[in-house]
């Protein structure tokens, strides 16, 4: 008797020490949420993307009294990638249809010049909080076309002047942007954006002033 009630004693003592037996099968729904719950949401996950928005663009830095411009709305259109590199930051590269130009006053008479870029922004993206990001960065943009329309008081040798000196544009930019995100959903931002060339567009010529171009932008990104 007393041997068994030893034996036993050792036996219950050994089953305390032991790690519970592994249960298989479907586990409880806490322990799957807390498996799947990430704190960064999807941040680690690199998306594609289908950008667009309104261009309301202008120049800066024009030093010349006898041309005065106003701003001229357009579009921008295109495509982005973002790759995540550690949270918050992450890289945004796009590439985007975008116009830009303005309208002007000068001793010649008025006119609207439209000018047609391939911008490729390369921008540093910041999570600020859980909806909002900030990107800033480079940019890089293509002059494709530029096109002038006249209004009533440019003679016809003024006006081949003008388009002929349009020639003489810098074709390819450095310029830089700084905007604000918001996340309406998962895959869908709101985006507002200020752009600025850090050159001038010198034609070199008599007619049109160094000027550099500079871009306000709102528009969604739709991403997958």
């Amino acid at each position: 008797m007393i041997l068994a009630i030893t034996l036993l004693s050792v036996a219950v003592a050994n089953a305390q020490n032991y790690p519970p037996a592994r249960r298989y099968g479907p586990q409880p729904r806490y322990v799957q949420k807390q498996k799947q719950h990430d704190p960064h949401g999807d941040f680690y996950k690199p998306k594609f993307g289908i950008v667009g928005g309104v261009n309301i663009a202008n120049l800066v830095n024009v030093n010349n009294t006898n041309f005065t411009t106003n701003t001229k709305v357009g579009m921008n259109i295109g495509g982005s990638l973002d790759i995540p590199i550690i949270f918050p930051l992450a890289f945004e590269g796009e590439v985007l249809y975008s116009q830009k130009g303005y309208s002007a006053l000068t001793a010649s008479g008025s006119f609207n010049q439209r000018n047609n870029f391939i911008d490729v922004p390369l921008l540093a993206k910041i999570r600020l909080a859980p909806a909002f990001n900030l990107v800033v960065g480079p940019q890089i943009s293509f002059l494709m076309s530029t096109q002038n329309t006249y209004q009533n008081g440019f003679s016809i040798s003024s006006q081949t002047i003008y388009d002929h000196d349009a020639q003489g544009y810098t074709k390819t930019l450095l310029g830089g942007v700084v905007g604000l995100g918001i996340d309406l959903s998962p895959n869908v931002e709101l985006r507002g954006r200020y752009t600025l060339d850090l050159q001038d567009n010198d034609a070199g010529n008599t007619t049109y002033p160094a000027y550099r171009n500079q871009v306000w932008q709102v528009g969604l990104g739709f991403k997958f």
